[in-house]
């Protein structure tokens, strides 16, 4: 059962520019990805996170080739529409609140610095992986990192899928995304006993060091709309 979040009871002040603004670009981007063709699998290895990439001791010898571009055009870029979906509806539901709480340009500031500490504990976690890690999960995960500790009493209206059941119910932030946290911290634990050079799959530690970074730049950045009204359970 995966519970499905479909939008928060915050009484927002501002419009949520940044936020909409990233979504676009994630469309953009992903339509770009399908127009390439049979092009995509070269452009995903080149501008993907490839960890083994930023451990070679050549890098530490030579550092001007560090390949920097790859941890910011990564998080832009998505395995396909399931994958896409998912996380612009994360960005939607969350993004536009923790905007209003910091304003636009420090949630963007927190959107990349989270996407890049999800890239760096992907690499340092999977040094050794020829497999590229893309998509907006990490940087998404450091949102849900800073709601988790600025609105934990917030009301998440959330779908619940049970086989062909479906029910909506009004959950608490702190029990939804630690839910969350939960199943992403167990899930890179049993990855670690399994990840090989070449396996693919989720990568749990980005979404795991994105949301922590998250949650202590919520406590760093000062707050700009004080003013936000949260509806409480």
């Amino acid at each position: 059962m995966v519970p499905i979040p479909l939008t928060d009871h915050i009484r927002r002040r501002t419009f949520w520019a940044v936020t909409l603004i990233l979504l676009v670009i994630n469309f953009w981007a992903f339509f770009l990805e399908l127009s390439l063709g049979p092009r995509l699998n070269r452009f995903i290895f080149e501008y993907g996170l490839i960890p083994a990439r930023y451990s070679a001791p050549s890098l530490f010898a030579r550092p001007a080739r560090l390949p920097v571009a790859p941890i910011f055009v990564s998080m832009f870029l998505h395995g396909g529409w399931l994958h896409l979906l998912g996380n612009m509806l994360f960005l939607f539901v969350f993004g536009r609140s923790i905007e209003d709480r910091f304003g636009h340009f420090l949630f963007l500031l927190l959107y990349l610095i989270s996407g890049v500490a999800a890239a760096l504990v992907q690499i340092v976690v999977t040094p050794s992986s020829h497999v590229p890690t893309i998509g907006a999960s990490g940087a998404i995960a450091g949102v849900l990192g800073a709601y988790f500790i600025c609105y934990p009493g917030a009301r998440i209206t959330t779908l619940i899928p049970l086989f062909v059941f479906f029910w909506t119910v009004q959950v608490p932030a702190i029990l939804l995304l630690g839910y969350w946290f939960f199943i992403q911290f167990i899930a890179g634990f049993q990855m670690l006993s399994i990840q090989t050079a070449t396996t693919g799959g989720v990568a749990w530690w980005a979404h795991i060091g994105g949301f922590t970074c998250g949650a202590l730049l919520a406590f760093i950045f000062p707050t700009q709309r004080r003013g936000s009204v949260v509806e409480t359970v």
